[in-house]
């Protein structure tokens, strides 16, 4: 890598171009490190970020194409003869070929961002026969993402590129994986677009007849046991992973992209956003709520009551919180005070807001209005947990938690409230 790295210096271009030719026909180049490299010099002003990312893509298409015309012409035979010789035996090609059958032609857009696959994706399309104009489709667009993304980060952390290059891998990794599924399900809607429809109308009508049979507030108390259950076992996966000091990385990753991404020109919206989750502006909406509710409200005592009890309730969850992750904390500097776990603020305001929010919309006939009121209350509490991690004064894991934490909280006041109205009704 050091001579590579010399030669960036001299040649920027003509070895981007060679590199990224010679890695996608299965040439062992530090392809992502080389970009990273890449970017620290556009971010030093050595070379341009535009013509940087387009010749690194411009020798993936190259190199990709190779490997497909390689594969198409030799066919399997070859490569399991021979291919362990240069790194594609027939371990490989069965790797790669169960990834194109859960992905399909997807495979070819985050095959760049798996080390050990991208390098013979090429070879296995062209092996497989997998037509030339989707497989340019599909690889050539990974190869933007791939070259466009690991240049931008490293023009984007600049030096510090190097000490969080692995971390940023893996997040992509996931981001690909996710990214590769939804698009699957937009073709798959594309292509069977029909019988999607009809399953859809035949489900519509189970679900018309389950509405009427088991009337709206049941559905509602299912819908909301759902959410609760499922934040209940991402809780349980956070509080895993904390106790496991596995938050190092991501937290390190978050809190430098977000100290380059919001510079200082933001601290007036900081300061702002994090007025948003004071005690005094949480106090403010409650008695609003509290009012609101006690005017307009349809069973006033019940979603009153159930105010109260989901703030002082809330409160207490705090209190409980962070006395069992003082104690249990694996280290001083993860359990400290000044990163407490989960994050107070943004467990505080999840519970306020989302209650405040949860009453509006349910009172609401339009379900614009309900839709309007959500979006809100989601921006709010991002840049309430924003906050935090831009001044340095709460981690990126800690917020998240406080997310969780405070919504199974909420989901279990808004579950037992709509019992309780079911109760009433019924008796």
């Amino acid at each position: 890598m050091g001579y590579l790295t010399t030669l960036m210096n001299h040649y920027g271009y003509i070895v981007l171009l060679i590199s990224f030719t010679l890695e996608l026909i299965a040439v062992p180049v530090p392809g992502e490190v080389l970009m990273g490299y890449t970017g620290v010099l556009v971010f030093q002003g050595k070379l341009n970020w535009i013509l940087s990312i387009f010749t690194a893509w411009i020798g993936c298409c190259i190199g990709i194409s190779i490997a497909y015309w390689i594969g198409f012409k030799l066919g399997t035979p070859f490569f399991k003869k021979y291919g362990h010789k240069f790194h594609m035996g027939p371990e490989k090609l069965e790797k790669t070929s169960q990834w194109f059958e859960k992905y399909g032609n997807k495979m070819l857009i985050i095959a760049y961002f798996i080390p050990g696959v991208r390098h013979i994706t090429g070879y296995f399309s062209g092996i497989t026969r997998i037509r030339f104009r989707t497989f340019a489709l599909y690889a050539y667009l990974g190869a933007l993402l791939y070259t466009g993304t690991f240049i931008s980060l490293g023009k984007v952390l600049g030096p510090q590129w190097e000490h969080f290059h692995n971390s940023i891998k893996k997040y992509l990794l996931i981001a690909g994986i996710i990214a590769a599924v939804v698009i699957a399900v937009v073709y798959a809607y594309k292509k069977h677009k029909e019988r999607i429809k009809e399953k859809l109308t035949n489900g519509l009508s189970k679900g018309i007849h389950l509405f009427h049979s088991l009337r709206r507030v049941r559905l509602l108390i299912l819908a909301i046991a759902a959410v609760f259950l499922g934040l209940v076992v991402f809780m349980g996966g956070l509080i895993q992973d904390y106790l496991s000091s596995e938050f190092e990385d991501f937290n390190a990753v978050v809190s430098v992209l977000v100290s380059l991404i919001f510079d200082k020109s933001w601290i007036p919206w900081m300061d702002a956003f994090g007025l948003l989750a004071s005690a005094k502006m949480l106090w403010i909406l409650g008695i609003l709520t509290f009012v609101w509710v006690c005017l307009k409200g349809k069973e006033r005592v019940v979603e009153a009551g159930f105010l109260v009890i989901a703030v002082g309730g809330g409160e207490l969850w705090k209190q409980l919180l962070r006395h069992v992750f003082t104690v249990v904390h694996p280290s001083p500097n993860v359990g400290s005070s000044l990163y407490p776990f989960p994050n107070e603020q943004t467990l505080m305001a999840t519970i306020v807001y989302g209650f405040t929010s949860f009453v509006l919309a349910r009172a609401s006939i339009k379900p614009s209005i309900s839709i309007l009121v959500s979006l809100l209350t989601l921006l709010f509490l991002f840049v309430i947990g924003l906050n935090g991690i831009y001044f340095g004064t709460e981690s990126p894991s800690g917020t998240v938690a406080g997310y969780v934490f405070g919504g199974v909280w909420l989901s279990l006041t808004i579950f037992l409230m709509e019992i309780f109205r079911l109760l009433k009704k019924t008796f």
